[in-house]
């Protein structure tokens, strides 16, 4: 449940986004999930890839300011309210952001989550019967 996001500073300019995905094609590393964050002068491109420790350091080699962070990647069911179930177990923890992804595996939904307390959130999901994605 707990897997190893990739988070990239990047310039908010024309381009930019399809250099930095054209050296990740380029070195073939898959992309599983993105998200992208910005502001008026830079983004935050963060990234669950199929080898962040080896992307991190082709980035860097491409002084591309790049860190691994811990984040939960959790199967939610795919209906109505499925994803509110999920929150109210972790209500009294910090969610800093959250995204989704495609995942090939059953009618599961899959989100990308950054919280405070990882150890604790896992044991709370894992006791109420949630998973992570099948590698």
């Amino acid at each position: 449940m707990t897997t190893k996001q990739i988070s990239i500073f990047i310039e908010n300019r024309r381009g930019r986004l399809s250099e930095v995905t054209d050296i990740i094609a380029q070195n073939g590393i898959n992309i599983r999930a993105l998200s992208v964050a910005d502001t008026t002068s830079f983004g935050i491109l963060r990234l669950i890839v199929d080898d962040p420790e080896r992307l991190e350091a082709i980035l860097r080699e491409s002084r591309i300011t790049a860190s691994i962070t811990s984040v939960l990647s959790v199967c939610i069911a795919n209906q109505p309210g499925g994803l509110v179930a999920l929150l109210r177990l972790l209500e009294d923890i910090q969610i800093e952001y959250m995204y989704t992804y495609v995942s090939q595996e059953g009618d599961d939904a899959c989100i990308i989550l950054r919280v405070d307390r990882n150890e604790e959130a896992v044991e709370r999901l894992t006791a109420a019967g949630y998973h992570g994605p099948h590698a």
